[in-house]
């Protein structure tokens, strides 16, 4: 069964995700090899889910039409793949940025996942002002604005302009909604949080990891996990070149996935006009989770 790790892009769902390696499989000798086994949670859907996906044309009047197909094609494999995945019979964590969602198509229903595949949910969120200038980076945005609309876009999906399998985003708002009502099994973890007191939500990870694995694990071992999977040490090893998920700007160079960390805020560098913008669309959302 699965064991989603689902966030918007930009969360916490990478810290997320060697936390959750070094608990399972005692990754946590050193600070240096922290990114070793990071592959072991993989990103969902990747080109080995999806079947028969086809290439997406760079550029061309069938570009757009094509995508489409794409897109459908996708939707139609979402659970044929989990089931796959499923037959090892394993608990399987898997990482995803793709919106909870339910799409009508060919005149059938076609949920992103369902309670027959997956047992749980670790729902990473952050406050989407801090969010701004991390996916602004990532993504290679030209003005703050266009990562103000990406995180507004009700139709937003990612992937298609990097040759890869398509995640529907969706909005930050929608995305947070869908995920948070999954029925069964779900843990939130605030990214600030995280940031704030990483052993306390460590030990939360640890109590809720416990309900479906047997965990064997010190206190010592809790301090070496937090060291090792500390931003600064993050940091570090990228720059060392251990850390291979990078995105690419348009000249094929790789740019720094460890951006900010603790230095974003977004009272340094939110445009007023953005501010209002934000906070007025997700405004009941960022209430309720006490970012307002």
């Amino acid at each position: 069964m699965i064991i989603w790790l689902a966030s918007y892009p930009k969360s916490g769902n990478t810290w997320v995700k060697n936390i959750i390696n070094q608990i399972v499989h005692h990754d946590f000798k050193s600070k240096e090899e922290v990114f070793e086994n990071s592959s072991r949670i993989r990103r969902y859907p990747g080109r080995v889910d999806i079947d028969d996906l086809p290439e997406i044309p760079i550029s061309g009047p069938e570009t757009e039409i094509q995508k489409k197909n794409i897109i459908n094609h996708t939707i139609r494999n979402w659970k044929k793949s989990q089931i796959k995945i499923n037959k090892n019979e394993k608990i399987n964590f898997l990482k995803t940025h793709n919106m909870l969602c339910n799409i009508n198509l060919d005149d059938k229903h076609y949920p992103f996942t369902d309670i027959e595949n997956t047992i749980g949910v670790i729902h990473i969120v952050r406050d989407p002002r801090n969010i701004i200038a991390s996916v602004n980076n990532h993504f290679s945005h030209q003005s703050q604005e266009q990562s103000v609309e990406m995180l507004l876009n009700k139709f937003n999906w990612t992937g298609l302009k990097n040759h890869d399998v398509p995640q529907l985003l969706s909005s930050w708002k929608n995305h947070y909604n869908s995920w948070k009502r999954f029925p069964k099994n779900n843990l939130l973890i605030k990214y600030e949080e995280l940031l704030k007191n990483p052993q306390k939500k460590i030990e939360d990870i640890i109590m809720y990891l416990s309900t479906f694995l047997k965990i064997k694990i010190t206190k010592n071992q809790i301090n070496q996990i937090v060291e090792n999977t500390s931003f600064e040490n993050f940091k570090i090893q990228e720059n060392k070149g251990k850390f291979d998920e990078n995105a690419t700007n348009e000249l094929g160079e790789r740019k720094k996935f460890f951006f900010l960390g603790p230095k974003n805020n977004w009272k340094d560098y939110l445009k007023e006009e953005n501010l209002i913008k934000l906070t007025k669309e997700f405004d009941d959302e960022m209430r309720e989770l006490d970012y307002l």
